[in-house]
This record gives C-alpha cells, structure tokens and sequence, in this order.
C-alpha cells in the first residue's frame, strides 16, 4: 500500500501526540491531506497530516514529537512553488494560517521582521508609510509568503533593481529537525557546532567554489555555497533558497529598500521576442527598475481565453514586448525616465507607449503576471506544464539561448510560450508535454536532459527564480561539477544530519519524473460527464487538471470576485484551489475514495456560491460553478435531494403556476409570506433559512400586461422613427417578468424609442439557470430546449435578443453550449444574445444627445456572472453617455448568488460576503446616489438588508432621457 493511500489510523499515535502539544490546528482528515497534496507544480505528494502552529513553540513542539515518531517534516507557505519543493510524504506545517504577522519594522536600519507566513505584499505595505518595499516581488506577490520566497529564493520583476529574495535577506530565527534554535546574521561569527561546521566547510571547498559556482545574477540552483567562503560568510543568506531541507524558519528580518514615490511603464514593441531579449543590455544602461518580456504567443491566448479584454490593445505594434518600469520623485520624473527609455530604444523597436496612470499600469502589469495560467491552456483545452519553467543565462546571451532554446523545442515536437524576466536574462514558459503516457514522458525527460545542456552551454542556471524541487534537482550534475554536488550534500548533513527535512529536494533527489501529478493521480471513475465541457475536450477528468494551484483564488486583500467563500471564511477547502484539488483526488480515488458521494467534496462545495468569478479571474480559467453543477447532477442522481433543490432550484416552475393567478389572488399570498407562523412553516419546507424573508411576487407580470395591450412607461422621444430599426425580441426572464416587472416596462420603453419594434417571445422562456446551479442538468436542459425552440424563428431571422437580467443572459451565451452541445441554435444564441448594456452601448451618441449631463450619480455592483461571461465595458459606457456619474465597485459577489443566499446554513456567509464591500459603500453614499444592480439577486440582497431600494440600467436610462 503506498503512504498516500496508508489509512489516518497508522499515524494515529502521531496526530494525537501532536494534538496534546500543539495549539494549532492539528488536521490528518483526508480533506486536508488531498488538498495540500500538489503545489503549483506539476507533482503530487501526500503528506501524512497538516499542522497551522500559532506561534514559535507550537512550531517547536510539533518538531518535537514528530523527531520522536521520525516523520519528516516540510515546512510550506502559500504553496505556490512551481518546481514541486511544497509537496512530499511529511507532516506540513502550515505556516500561513496563523504565522503571518509583521512583528515589527525599523525605518532607521530599514528592516522588517516577520513570520514566516507573512505575504509579500503585506510586508510591501509596511514599508510604504516610510517609503520603502520589500524588493523581490514574484508574480504571485499578493499571495506568496516570505518564508516560502526565503526557501525557493524568489526574485521577481524588480530584480534588475533590487536582487533576489537572497540579496534581502538580513537575518533568520531557524529551527533544525534535533531542535536546536539558532539565529544567523550577516556577520559570519555565530558559534555552535552547525556554524563552526558550515564554516570549516567554506573553507575546504573555496577553491572548487570559486572556479566551478558562476556568478550570474539569476543563479537559484543548488545551494549558496558562495555565502561560505572565508572573506564573505553569510549563514543566513546561505541558508537561503534551500527549500525547507535544512531548517525551519521561525521568524526573518528582511531588508528594505527605497522605493521610488512614483513610478512610469514604457512598453517596447519589437520585431519579435528574439529582438527584444537581443537589446536587453541597452536597455540596462537606462538604470530601469524591471525590464520584462512577453512574446506574442500571450497576448493571443489571452485574447482568444478573454476576448473581452481590453487591455492588451494597449500595447505597441509588435510580436514581442518589453515592459520597463522607471522610477521618480513625481509623476513627471518617472514619465521623463520612461520617455528616455524610448528615446534610446527608438532604431530597435517597432513601436512604444509610455503609461504613468495608476490604473493602466496595473492592468498591464496583470497581463504580465498572469502569464503563467494564461499560457496553461488554450482555448481548445490542449494542456501546458512548467517544468523547464525559470532557466537563466547571462543577459548579455538571452537572445543566443532563445534562439537555441527553439531549436530544442522543435527537435523534440514540443511548443511553448514566451514570457519572463528578459532584462535578467530569464524565461518563464509552459509547454505542451504530454504527462499523460509512458512515451510522453520520455519524451519530457529527454527535453528537460537536452535544456539543462544548452542552458550550462551558455553560463546559465538551471534554475533563475522557482528553485529545483523536484523538476531540476536531478540535473544539477550537469550544471555543477562532482565536488559542488558532494558539497550541497555535507551542506545538507551538516543542517539536517537525518534527513528529514522535505527528503529528496536538492540532494539525493527524486528524478524528474516521479510522483508527476497526472500520472501517479491518474483518474479511476468513469468519465462520462452530463455537462459538455466543451474547453476541456468533453473531459470532467481533463478539467480537474485545469488548476495548477497559482492561489490567485487565496488573496488576503480579498478584493475582485473570485472566491467569496474564501475571503469570508479564510479555509483552503472554501477556495477555488482547494475545491479543485479536491476533485482531482475525487476522480482518482486514492485519498478521497467514496466518488460522487464524497461528503468531503460535498463539504467543500456546500459553500460555492457558483459566481462564476474564478471562471474569469482564475488565471486558468477553473470554472467552479460548472465543476459543482457536474457534482451535484452526480451525487443526487436517482437520489432524494435537497428540499432547495425543489423549492428554488425549480422557482421558474412555481412562478409560472403564480403568474396566471388574478392579482387579488397574488396580494393574498404576499400577506400570508409575510405571516410570522406561515413563513416559518413555508421556509422549512423550501430549504429556505429562517432569517431571509420570501420576496414578494408580482401583481401582474410584464407579459401579463403586455398581452392585455397594457401601456408601457412612457416612451421618450429620441426623434427616431417607431420601429425603424426593426424587430427585437426581449427575453422576459422568469426574475424581471415575475419580481420587477416594471424595469420591463422601462426597458421597453427605451428601446422603443431608439427605434426597435420590441417583440416578447410567443410562450414562457427560461434559460434553465435555476436547475443548472442545483444540478437538474436534465431539466435544464429540457427547459432550455424548449425556450430555444420558442424564440427559433426569431434566431433563424436574424433578430437581435435582449436580456434585462444579467446571470440569464451569460446562461445563454455560455451555459447553453454546456447543457446543448449539439443544438445548432446554440451559436446563434451566442451571437444575437446581448445584454440591455451592450445593445444601449451601439447608440452611445443619440443616448449622450438626448439626455445630456449632470444626471445624477450611482454606485454600479455589477453582478458576478456579467463579469465573468460578458465585461462591463458597455455598462460604463452608456452610463456615461448617460451622463451618470458612476463609481463601479470593486466588491465581488453580493452573496446572494441565486438560491445560495436563501439555503438553510448560508445565511451568515452570504451576508458577511455582503458586508465585505456591497453594504458599506451603498451605507457611505448619499441619498441621492442610485445604488446600480442589474441582477435580482444583487438587488434583493440591499433591500433585504434593509438600506435602499436598488435600480436597473433601464430604469436609469428611461429616467435620464425623459430629462
């Protein structure tokens, strides 16, 4: 039986020995063990248990009794590491759970001391009040922790300026595996057996070091011998970069260094990427701050993953970039350093732009940083892998080994995409390795054999940034001649003389293909999915690999939309990562073994809001909400399910009952909903929680009224011909037609006065959502088929489609390839399907003319699945030709979400998700500030919580032009 699949009970002895001496969480639950099972590489590694100490001695302790036991030990941070040191069979200590603090920052000798669960960013913000930054900023800076930065000697995009995690590294408080605790500074003259050693060790191999140990400043690979050579001993810093395989680290305090007040982007365009990395070294001479590279390979899969991005049309003409950063005392400063930049590059590049706007740097900057997913899949589902990820070379013959690295691509059938750390001279890429079968992975061992040569060739590292884990680690013969590799070795016996700190990381390795995630994780259930999947190729299995464990999804800034579970409850198992990892080992069995009726995936799940955010701000586009939807249809197949399931999950049906009810009728059964007693007793039946309130339904639908000939709103008048634009059909989705159908009318009424003949559908349409999220994937379907058919002559005719409510509107432009692959209306629904917005936004300048300015203000939640499915750009746009003065909220998901919301055991989620941002900025603004939600369940949630009554676009837009 293997370790991974050993049951809990054979460490039982150990969890509890921890739990008796350990403060933290103590977790060996097969929940824990699968989601901290893989990092963000391409291998697995189940550990025994998980331990989040809170402090120091908890770290103490629990090294403690697992010396006893003689288990290893890995010591992890965020996991985000790419070369496979986070993962091994090892009690995990867990330190971003709780060691995450900034103990303490001196200004003065401009350091800052942490735990090692401190994020980078964090300690960022610490220095910002003084004016300084922790240098080295990894693409994953938001999320990373320090100690994980220290153990993979992370470097980052200011390393042109600032240096590796090494370079920064001032002082560390470690713990080796036989618990001694020892404090290493830079001064060379600590005592004790393991600093006395470490020295004499220096020593002996100077000589070796010096001729065999290239100075290069991208040099990750292996371990930093340099630092103990007699004349420049530095413990603290030679413990950098060893991937927890020596000690543990209880505390750091890192360098800080001045950061510009402001800074400027001068984005180069280039013939292609070869050019760009060929005048790195002019662009050296400019003293920038980063000098980074993208090669246009990813700027079309970001265009064909996210086509309704806007950003990338920012850049120059070219097929190859380089993003220069300057600094400065000002705006003005930082923009003249970024023009000279320009001014020297002008006879190398084919085009330039200068940006010094906050927001526009940022959104380029994101484009660069999200490099990594965005080149993990393209949009036909083909699969792209690190492994050869972080290679450097001297910058001086970046663009020698690009072109040779090319050759190696291609003599071994293999395709990558270009980005990277140019002016350091190191390149990220992701390539298509097939780690699916036995000669594909022959082939990825005869690849990464071939580039480890061509790299040494050129005076490079193996590694520039990621460290060697278990991707490189078994080529370091090639880099480092005999006597280096027997020096690594006594380094790590002179540290860890047991060797059970992270086993098989640097020394004595395990090779570079064992333990590959997809191969050892390989899927033991059928895979016959009831959703299409159509971007991982009909495949659930396929999608469960989508995740490669970035942790985009695991931000403490919590800002953005993806992942609200996350941000309210700070658990792994709540976000989008550990919910991936979760299904993954679903589907192969081994850790979580009770397939579709795995209460641990159910678990995790329970929680999804199914908002859709990760499926656009998940930079490998991990759609959650579809994986849920798959687990649910699954796991209640022929199954009694829940009461939600047929309450809400079916609330198209009973409303439709409702509709043709006289109004009379319908006030009677508001009043009874409003019954203390009787909505009780309702709610307990439909699954609902007893502190939400049952909406009120509505009188009359608009359909309703539109069959009797009732009048519409006013129309204004635009001086367009009624009905000269045409025919449009509105899609009167069961929320807007049954809750609010006034904003129906408003809608109407507006488009009747742009001059289109807006026709309804000739029966009842849904898009099936409500059965979608709850996992009736059958009855979505048959509701879907059957609305498709009802608008068909409309389809067949060309005739443009509207849709008022925002989460129905995406259903159709995305869900409906899912649930009817094979419907060939399908693509005419995602073609003549528009939002309200977008079709407003066609007739900008009439709107602009008509309504003119000073139209009052709104604060604009744009509903999660608009922004995963459809953008808002539109919805910016019309406001402002509108002339509404709209602040668009930065809030994330309501916490709504549907039926979420509503379910028995959500409510206090769903509010705190709301309380995050919604609630205190509709609180902070003033009365006379429209609160702007399109979708009902955005709505619902601020008039139950009791602050204002929310408006649609239409309503706005019909007010506006009635002046």
């Amino acid at each position: 039986m293997s370790t991974a699949a050993r049951p809990t009970t054979a460490y039982r002895t150990l969890e509890n020995d921890l739990r008796a001496a350990v403060g933290g969480e103590i977790r060996f639950d097969a929940a824990s063990r699968a989601m901290w099972s893989a990092d963000a590489s391409n291998y697995r590694g189940v550990p025994i248990g998980v331990v989040a100490p809170r402090d120091a001695d908890d770290v103490e302790a629990a090294m403690a009794v697992c010396r006893e036991h003689g288990v290893p030990v890995l010591p992890v941070g965020s996991r985000t590491s790419i070369a496979g040191q986070a993962v091994n069979t090892a009690v995990a200590l867990d330190f971003r759970t709780h060691m995450d603090a900034i103990l303490s920052v001196d200004p003065d000798a401009r350091t800052a001391t942490v735990q090692p669960g401190a994020v980078c960013d964090a300690v960022r913000d610490a220095g910002r009040p003084h004016g300084l930054t922790f240098g080295p900023d990894p693409s994953t800076h938001n999320r990373c922790s320090i100690g994980g930065m220290i153990g993979n000697n992370a470097c980052g995009s200011h390393s042109v300026a600032w240096g590796k995690t090494v370079d920064n590294v001032h002082a560390l408080d470690v713990l080796t595996y036989r618990g001694e605790r020892i404090t290493l500074g830079g001064s060379g003259t600590e005592s004790g057996a393991i600093p006395d050693a470490l020295r004499r060790l220096g020593a002996e191999l100077a000589p070796e070091i010096d001729a065999h140990v290239p100075e290069l400043t991208r040099r990750v690979s292996g371990y930093n011998l340099d630092q103990l050579v007699p004349g420049n001993v530095n413990l603290a810093k030679a413990l950098v970069g060893t991937e927890g395989t020596c000690a543990t680290i209880l505390a750091a305090t890192v360098d800080l260094v001045e950061s510009p007040p402001a800074r400027a982007l001068a984005v180069l365009g280039f013939p292609d990427a070869y050019h760009a990395a060929d005048n790195v070294m002019i662009v050296r001479e400019q003293r920038p701050l980063t000098i980074e590279g993208m090669d246009a390979g990813l700027i079309a899969s970001l265009r064909a993953l996210r086509p309704n991005e806007t950003t990338s049309r920012m850049l120059p003409e070219g097929k190859g970039w380089l993003y220069v950063e300057t600094g400065g005392e000002d705006r003005a400063a930082a923009t003249a350093a970024a023009q000279a930049v320009v001014a020297a590059m002008t006879p190398y590049t084919t085009g330039a732009v200068v940006v010094a706007e906050p927001k526009e740097m940022a959104a380029l900057w994101r484009v660069r940083e999200e490099g990594a997913g965005l080149v993990t899949r393209s949009p036909e589902g083909g699969e792209a892998w690190p492994g050869w990820e972080d290679a450097a070379v001297p910058p001086e013959k970046f663009g020698a080994y690009l072109r040779e690295f090319d050759k190696v691509l291609e003599r071994h059938g293999r395709k990558g995409i270009y980005y990277g750390h140019f002016g350091d001279g190191c390149l990220h890429v992701r390539i298509d390795f097939d780690l699916l079968t036995k000669p594909g992975i022959a082939n990825f061992r005869e690849f990464m054999t071939d580039a480890a040569d061509v790299v040494v060739a050129h005076g490079g590292s193996l590694s520039g940034e990621h460290g060697d884990g278990q991707a490189r680690a078994e080529l370091l013969p090639r880099m480092y001649p005999p006597q280096i590799i027997a020096g690594f070795e006594r380094f790590k016996e002179i540290w860890d003389p047991d060797d059970r700190m992270n086993p098989g990381r640097v020394v004595r390795p395990a090779t570079m293909d064992e333990n590959l995630r997809t191969w050892v994780g390989m899927p033991t259930m059928p895979d016959e999915p009831k959703l299409a999947f159509g971007h991982d190729r009909g495949s659930f299995h396929r999608a469960t690999r989508r995740c490669l464990g970035v942790g985009k999804c695991a931000i403490d800034t919590g800002s953005g939309v993806m992942c609200p579970s996350w941000n309210v409850t700070r658990e792994e198992k709540h976000s989008t990562r550990g919910r991936a990892r979760l299904l993954f080992e679903m589907a192969n069995g081994e850790v979580i073994t009770d397939g579709w009726r795995s209460d641990e995936v159910a678990e995790s799940l329970d929680l999804c809001l199914s908002c859709k955010g990760c499926k656009s701000d998940c930079p490998v586009g991990v759609d959650m909400a579809a994986y849920k939807t798959e687990f649910l249809a699954n796991r209640y197949h022929r199954r009694i399910r829940p009461r939600a399931h047929y309450s809400m999950g079916a609330l198209p049906r009973w409303l439709r009952t409702a509709g043709v009810l006289p109004a009379a009728l319908v006030d009677g059964i508001n009043r009874l909903a409003r019954v203390p007693a009787l909505a009780r007793v309702a709610k307990r039946i439909g699954g609902i929680d007893a502190r939400r309130d049952i909406p009120p339904i509505a009188r009359e639908t608009y359909t309703s009224r539109a069959a009797r000939g009732a009048p519409m709103s006013a129309v204004p008048d635009l001086g367009v011909e009624p009905g000269s634009r045409g025919p449009l059909l509105l899609w009167t989705d069961t929320f807007t037609d049954h809750f609010d159908p006034d904003v129906a009318a408003d809608a109407v009424a507006v488009l009747t006065a742009l001059g289109y003949r807006v026709e309804l559908p000739s029966r009842t349409v849904c898009c099936g959502l409500t059965w979608t999220s709850t996992g009736q994937v059958t009855a979505a379907r048959r509701v879907l088929a059957r609305s498709l058919r009802a608008i068909g002559p409309a389809l067949d005719a060309g005739v443009p489609v509207v849709g008022l409510e925002p989460s129905c509107t995406a259903a159709l432009r995305s869900d409906a390839a899912e649930l009817l692959p094979d419907e060939p209306r399908v693509k005419l629904v995602e073609q003549q399907v528009s939002t309200f917005a977008e079709l407003l936004a066609r007739h900008a300048d009439e709107l602009s003319a008509a309504a003119g300015t000073g139209n009052g203000a709104a604060l604009v939640q744009i509903h999660c699945h608009q922004h995963a499915e459809l953008g808002s750009e539109p919805d910016r746009a019309v406001l402002g030709a509108l002339g509404v003065d709209a602040t668009v909220l930065d809030s994330g998901c309501c916490g709504l979400a549907g039926n979420f919301g509503f379910e028995d055991g959500h409510y206090d989620v769903s509010m705190a998700c709301a309380e995050r941002a919604l609630l205190p900025a509709v609180r902070a603004a003033g009365d006379a500030v429209d609160v702007l939600a399109d979708g009902y369940s955005c709505r619902t949630q601020v008039r139950q919580a009791g602050e204002r009554e929310p408006v649609h676009l239409a309503q706005i837009a019909h007010r506006a032009l009635r002046g």
